[in-house]
């Protein structure tokens, strides 16, 4: 069993916000988020956070963990020693709802300007026969969060939207072309990047959405007219 302390960020827009610290009891093999559902259960039934599926692949319960963006349920404890203080906080670049949660709205509508499919076409390794695989991206906001532009530019499309239309302008679907390109190049796209890489460094999904807006220059650059 480790002990640890949960400094979370408490409050909302309208409230104010401060820090209120919990002690937790867990398992060495528990997350973070078993945490933050002891201290829901048992010790404020008012705490806000988002969760759902524990196992990385739903993306809400995405937060800053010692100022770090991180999925919660993928978290150890036993990264942390026993006795150690943890500060939680929400991600950053979003409307802050309250506590640790956010409204990942913007974060959606772009990824719907992308149109970006949930799985593409693939050769399957051990199969002649052409199948389907499905996105990397959870949609989880770790990105969004840890991007520098996004945080100077409410326009700016951001790492997953951008990685998003590389796989696009790739595998084209019934979508527009020109228009998806145009989307890119614009000036709220790939070309407000500053290559800080903080979006591929935070990625739970092994995206890398740094490598795909590179690609997604390359493409400019070299394009046809």
């Amino acid at each position: 069993m480790r002990t640890l302390k949960l400094r979370i960020l408490r409050g909302s827009p309208t409230l104010g916000r401060q820090y209120q610290t919990f002690t937790v009891t867990l398992p060495d093999e528990a997350n973070i988020i078993d945490g933050v559902e002891q201290i829901f259960g048992h010790q404020d039934h008012s705490l806000m956070f988002r969760h759902a599926c524990h196992h990385a692949s739903c993306g809400l319960c995405g937060a800053r963990v010692n100022g770090r963006e991180r999925l919660m349920c993928i978290t150890p404890v036993s990264e942390f020693p026993d006795g150690a203080t943890v500060t939680l906080e929400p991600l950053r670049n979003f409307p802050w709802v309250g506590d640790l949660a956010v409204d990942v709205k913007p974060l959606l509508q772009k990824m719907d300007m992308v149109g970006l499919p949930y799985s593409r076409e693939d050769e399957l390794a051990d199969s002649p026969e052409p199948g389907n695989r499905f996105e990397d991206c959870i949609e989880c906001g770790l990105c969004m969060s840890a991007c520098p532009v996004v945080g100077s530019s409410t326009k700016y499309l951001g790492p997953a939207p951008l990685a998003g239309l590389a796989r696009l302008i790739q595998e084209p679907r019934e979508v527009d072309f020109s228009k998806a390109c145009a989307l890119g190049k614009s000036p709220h796209g790939v070309w407000r990047c500053h290559s800080a890489m903080e979006c591929t460094e935070v990625c739970p999904s092994d995206v890398d959405p740094s490598q795909a807006i590179g690609w997604l220059r390359r493409f400019y650059t070299f394009k046809k007219k």
